[in-house]
C-alpha cells in the first residue's frame, strides 16, 4: 500500500494564458511529494495572524497598563494592594485575543514591571496578587484557544459551502440558459450551449498546449458570442501582459495596460465594458475586457474585446461570456489539483478526485472531517440495476464514482463535512429504501456497505475502493 501523499503540483496552475507546460511526468509507479497548490484550494488554505503585530500587542498592552499605574497610582502602580487588580487586564485581553502563550507573556512584563520599581524591596514581592493573575489569564487563554479553533473550522466550513454554492449556481445558470433559450440559440447562433460546454471541456486537456488551447478558447467565444475581434492576455491581480497569447479579428496593436477599462477590470476582478466609463466621461478603445478567474479568486488571465456587432453587446452576452470563462478555469483548476489521483487511477471522474483533494486539505488544516461510503454490489444486485438507482438518491453535495469489478460493482459515494453519524444515516435511509422497494434488507439484496473516513492520503483511500472492487 503506498505511505507517501502525491499532492498535484502547481506548475501548471497558469497554463491556459502562456506559462510553459508542466514538464515531464515522472515515470510510472513513482511518486514524488509535491505542496498543494493553495491558488487552487482560494481561501482554504489562508494563514493566521501575523506573529509581528501578536509579538507587538502583547508587549504594549501591559507596557500601557503599567505606564497608566504609575501616571494614576504610583504608590503601587499594579493595584497589588487595592480593591481590583486593575493591571491584570491588560494580559487578560491578549489571552482573550491570542490564547494562553501570549497573555503569559503579558503576564512576565507586569512581572518585569512589579521588578523594576521595586528594586531592593523584592520581600515585598505579592506571591498571591501574581498567583491569582497568572491563574486567571491561563483560564481566559484557554477559553479563547477553544472558541478560535472552532471559529476556524466553522469558517473553513462556511468557505467550502460557499465555493459549492458558486459553483453550482453557475451550473443552474447554464442549465436555465440551455433550455430557456434553445430556440433562439438554434436560429441566431452557430452552436448550442453543451456543444460549446463540450469543447471547453477538451480545450484544458494536456494534449493541447498553452497557445493551442487559449486559441480554441477564443474561437468558441466568437462562434457562440459573435466576437470579431478580441485577444487573450497572461496575467496577475495586479497587471497583465501587452503581448497576447491568442487573438482572433485584425487588430495587432498590443495591449494598452494603462486603458481604464483594463485598470477597471483588475481592480474590481470583475467583467467590465464601455458603458461603464461613458458614464464617468473616461475614454477606452476597447469594448469590454473580462478576467479569467476560478473559484478560489486566482487570476489567469484577461480576456480583451475589440469588436463584436451593437446588438451583441447586451448584458446577456456579456454574462454568458464572464459565464464561459469562468467554467473554463474551474475546469483547469479541477484538472490541475485532480492529477495526481488521474495519473494513478485514470478511471476515477475528474469531479470525485478534485472533491477528495480539496476535502483532504480542509481535514489537514482544520480537522473538519468528510466520510466515504462504499457500497460492494454482488453479481445478483447488478442485474437488478441497483447500481444505477442508488446513484440517483445521492444527495447534492456528494460526489460518486463506480467503480466496475471482474465479478462485482462498487459504488463510492464522498461525502464532504461528514462523519461516522453522517454515513449510518445514509446506511439507515438505503436500508429502508431497499425494504420498501423489495421487502429484503440490503445485505439479501447482495450490497454490502463500507465506510471509510478520509484520512492520510487520498490516494491510498481510492486505492483501497479500487481493491474492493476487484478483490
Amino acid at each position: 500500500m503506498p505511505t507517501e501523499k502525491s499532492p498535484p503540483s502547481s506548475s501548471a496552475r497558469r497554463r491556459v494564458v502562456g506559462a510553459a507546460p508542466a514538464g515531464a511526468n515522472p515515470a510510472a509507479g513513482k511518486k514524488i511529494l509535491r505542496p498543494l497548490p493553495h491558488n487552487l484550494l482560494g481561501k482554504l488554505a489562508a494563514t493566521d495572524t501575523r506573529p509581528a503585530v501578536m509579538l507587538l500587542e502583547t508587549l504594549l498592552l501591559p507596557a500601557i497598563a503599567l505606564a497608566l499605574g504609575l501616571l494614576l497610582h504610583p504608590e503601587d502602580p499594579l493595584w497589588s494592594e487595592g480593591d481590583f487588580p486593575w493591571s491584570w487586564l491588560a494580559p487578560v485581553i491578549v489571552a482573550l485575543r491570542y490564547g494562553p502563550l501570549a497573555g503569559l507573556g503579558g503576564a512576565v512584563v507586569l512581572l518585569l514591571g512589579w521588578l523594576l520599581i521595586h528594586i531592593g524591596h523584592y520581600d515585598r514581592f505579592p506571591q498571591l496578587f501574581f498567583l491569582g493573575g497568572l491563574i486567571l489569564v491561563m483560564i481566559v487563554g484557554e477559553f479563547s484557544s477553544l472558541w478560535q479553533a472552532r471559529t476556524r473550522r466553522a469558517e473553513s466550513v462556511q468557505l467550502y459551502l460557499d465555493q459549492r454554492l458558486e459553483h453550482l449556481v453557475r451550473q443552474y445558470y447554464l442549465l436555465r440558459l440551455s433550455h430557456d433559450r434553445l430556440e433562439q440559440e438554434l436560429i441566431g447562433r452557430p452552436m448550442s450551449m453543451r456543444d460549446a460546454l463540450a469543447t471547453l471541456q477538451s480545450v484544458g486537456d494536456e494534449s493541447q498546449d498553452a497557445v493551442q488551447g487559449a486559441q480554441t478558447l477564443l474561437r468558441l467565444l466568437a462562434q457562440y458570442c459573435q466576437l470579431e475581434s478580441a485577444s487573450l492576455h497572461a496575467a496577475t491581480d495586479d497587471r497583465a501582459e501587452p503581448l497576447p497569447v491568442a487573438r482572433i479579428g485584425s487588430s495587432t496593436d498590443a495591449l494598452d495596460i494603462r486603458d481604464p477599462l483594463v485598470q477597471q477590470a483588475l481592480e474590481t476582478r470583475k467583467l467590465c465594458h464601455i458603458s461603464q466609463l461613458l458614464t464617468h466621461k473616461q475614454q477606452t478603445r476597447y469594448l469590454a475586457v473580462a478576467p479569467l478567474m476560478d473559484l478560489g479568486g486566482e487570476i489567469y488571465g484577461l480576456l480583451v474585446i475589440e469588436d463584436m456587432p451593437f446588438f451583441s453587446l447586451q448584458d446577456e452576452n456579456l454574462q454568458t461570456i464572464n459565464l464561459l470563462l469562468g467554467y473554463y478555469t474551474d475546469g483547469l483548476a479541477m484538472q490541475t489539483l485532480a492529477r495526481p489521483i488521474l495519473e494513478r487511477l485514470p478511471d476515477c471522474p475528474a469531479d470525485f478526485a478534485f472533491e477528495v483533494q480539496r476535502l483532504s486539505h480542509m481535514r489537514d488544516t482544520t480537522r473538519v472531517p468528510s466520510i466515504v461510503v462504499a457500497l460492494e454490489f454482488l453479481p445478483r444486485a447488478i442485474e437488478r440495476g441497483l447500481p444505477a438507482q442508488i446513484e440517483r438518491l445521492k444527495r447534492e453535495l456528494d460526489e460518486i464514482w463506480l467503480i466496475p469489478g471482474p465479478e462485482r460493482q462498487v459504488l463510492a459515494l464522498l461525502m464532504p463535512l461528514g462523519d461516522m453519524a453522517t454515513a449510518e444515516g445514509y446506511i439507515n435511509r438505503l436500508e429502508n429504501w431497499s425494504q420498501q422497494k423489495s421487502g429484503q434488507p440490503l445485505a439479501e439484496s447482495g450490497i454490502f456497505p463500507h465506510v471509510l473516513a478520509l484520512e492520510g492520503a487520498p490516494l491510498e483511500l481510492l486505492e483501497q475502493l479500487h481493491r474492493i472492487a476487484h478483490a
